[in-house]
């Protein structure tokens, strides 16, 4: 096994758009010819859009772009422009004389990071789309880019003592099989090494030189010793409603939308290996699946590797 560039797993563009003054943005994954995808949600907060297709038993076999971006729910308008982009390409689901693209998206909460009142919007998402086709693949970048530009993680604390994150990726070979991910991470919890399980990111010192003493998963327990417990609305830290850590998982194996799902929901054990706490209500935490090739391979070893490619593209959002 050894480490690829993400591009070379199959044909798909990347395009990134923010407001660097406001904290937040846009990153567009664009399947031209459209790829089978799956998703699976596991936090109990999520924003998203068209997850529906995601649904096995939706008739939509193909979709045509994935979209991670800020700005909560407000900051789903940005598949909208999304759409407008790619229908101007012709490229979308052929109806009549039209084409109409499918466009799914998921959002992190980054509203307070630096602005409430702004969050990306159709034009940002079109902005976004237009440079997914610049160039051989976009215009894609680790760190605070795209939708990793208002990520933070560590907020049991509230937003003081939180570290900034971003957005990371990471992909392998195995053979013919590839496999990699893109993850915004922004969580309430902390982040640790997959390989030495040392906490690397999360809520900080009194003097923000350091990690916090005490974790958040330890904190969450004091809370609720003290009476307060952490998911009641009136006693919830601060930074608590401000997570969700949303990604995509991409295979040049042949599979279709059930077993993407499949592989979704087993990369999301990657989630659990760096995150902690992880899954929770103040969370929307999802992971898209997408093939983008004809490789025969196993299913559980896509899996497994897609498991191991989020946990270091997790590492590297946050360094």
């Amino acid at each position: 096994m050894k480490e690829i560039d993400i591009f070379q797993i199959g044909n798909f563009k990347i395009g990134q758009a923010e407001n660097q003054d406001a904290g937040t943005g846009v990153t567009v994954i664009v399947a031209p010819e459209g790829a089978p995808c799956g998703l699976d949600i596991r936090g109990g907060g999520p924003a998203s859009r068209e997850s529906g297709l995601m649904d096995p038993l939706a008739a939509a076999e193909v979709i045509h772009s994935v979209v991670l971006g800020g700005g909560s729910a407000f900051g789903l308008d940005a598949a909208g422009g999304v759409m407008k982009c790619l229908a101007e390409k012709g490229i979308g689901f052929p109806v009549g004389d039209v084409v109409v693209p499918l466009v799914c998206q998921s959002d992190i909460f980054d509203l307070g990071y630096k602005a409430s009142n702004v969050y990306p919007d159709k034009e940002m998402g079109y902005a976004a789309c237009t440079k997914a086709f610049e160039g051989e693949h976009g215009n894609f970048e680790n760190g605070s880019h795209g939708a990793g530009c208002g990520a933070t993680v560590g907020k049991m604390l509230g937003p003081d003592r939180c570290t900034k994150s971003g957005i990371g990726s990471y992909a392998v070979e195995l053979g013919e099989l590839k496999v990699g991910a893109i993850v915004c991470t922004n969580a309430v919890g902390d982040v640790y090494d997959y390989v030495d399980g040392k906490r690397i990111a999360g809520v900080l010192a009194e003097d923000k030189k350091s990690l916090n003493d005490v974790s958040c998963e330890e904190l969450m327990y004091a809370m609720t010793m003290a009476g307060k417990p952490s998911d009641s609305a009136d006693n919830a830290p601060a930074g608590a409603p401000t997570n969700t850590t949303i990604g995509i998982v991409f295979t040049n194996a042949k599979l279709n939308k059930t077993q993407l799902c499949k592989v979704a929901g087993m990369t999301h054990d990657g989630y659990a290996r760096c995150i902690r706490p992880i899954h929770t209500s103040m969370d929307g935490d999802s992971i898209y699946a997408m093939s983008l090739g004809n490789v025969e391979a196993p299913l559980d070893v896509v899996g497994t590797l897609a498991n191991h490619v989020m946990c270091e593209a997790i590492k590297r959002s946050v360094k």
